[in-house]
């Protein structure tokens, strides 16, 4: 394990990173929360990623992961390789099931075997392939869930879960059984909170909603999980960087580095 392990996702501030000035500005505010690592995702799409290297490097900040397209590290495996190189980050991992893939088994299944594919050209490279779930893949095809098949269906070695708390919560599943599910392919954990608002369900900063984040914890520790990176599709009542704060300090307060 690392110096740190909060990492913050850097899609929660999707508004402030879309050119390399606002990046370098994110980013400082980002360390001064107390963050030491970030995943990269839904950055600007000009924004080269030797200057985004440079920018976490001048703040002090390590690439933990990122978000990046299946189809690029599907059919641009090389390049993608080397964009991860030159971001020191040795976790790429998508941030969904492509739309071509879902609503059926066989969908799931082709997925599966082609993430292996390319998890084992990522994996001769010394890096991991990640997937990161929602809830969508907790629909039943028969007696299994598509999550279920993508993890069944896949090489372990090749294909490592990034199970995202909110998202499996609120697909009617336990967030620390599906972690202790991946022991020994696991590296990373999105923690992202539910709250109520009336009967909607609502993104809330870690330790403020109502998920079980003692079992949740308990089973990051007990399986190998070394990024715990905070995650706020949408922060209703406040700045997004405010939202990262108090996520960052409440889990602090639980004794994470």
């Amino acid at each position: 394990m690392g110096k740190t392990q909060i990492a913050a996702q850097l899609y929660t501030l999707r508004e402030f990173t879309q050119t390399t000035d606002d990046f370098a500005k994110a980013m400082e505010k980002v360390r001064e929360i107390g963050y030491e690592a970030v995943q990269i995702s839904g950055i600007g799409k000009d924004i080269d990623w030797a200057d985004a290297r440079k920018i976490c490097d001048d703040n002090g900040l390590e690439v933990a992961a990122t978000h990046v397209s299946f189809e690029a590290l599907r059919d641009e495996t090389d390049q993608m390789i080397e964009q991860h190189n030159i971001l020191g980050c040795k976790y790429p991992a998508i941030g969904g099931l492509p739309n071509d893939y879902r609503g059926s088994a066989e969908g799931f299944e082709t997925f599966a075997k082609e993430a292996g594919e390319v998890g084992k050209k990522l994996a001769e490279a010394g890096m991991a392939f990640g997937y990161h779930n929602h809830s969508f893949e907790l629909e039943k095809f028969g007696d299994r869930t598509g999550l279920q098949i993508i993890y069944e269906d896949s090489d372990p070695q090749y294909v490592t879960g990034e199970i995202d708390t909110y998202w499996v919560q609120h697909g009617g599943a336990d967030p620390a059984a599906w972690i202790r599910k991946l022991q020994g392919r696991m590296f990373l954990a999105h923690f992202k909170d539910m709250c109520m608002k009336g009967s909607e369900q609502r993104f809330a900063e870690v330790g403020e909603g109502n998920l079980n984040w003692p079992s949740i914890l308990e089973a990051c520790k007990s399986t190998g999980v070394e990024w715990y990176i905070v995650e706020q599709d949408n922060c209703y009542e406040r700045d997004p960087f405010e939202s990262l704060k108090i996520s960052f300090n409440n889990m602090r307060a639980w004794g994470l580095k």
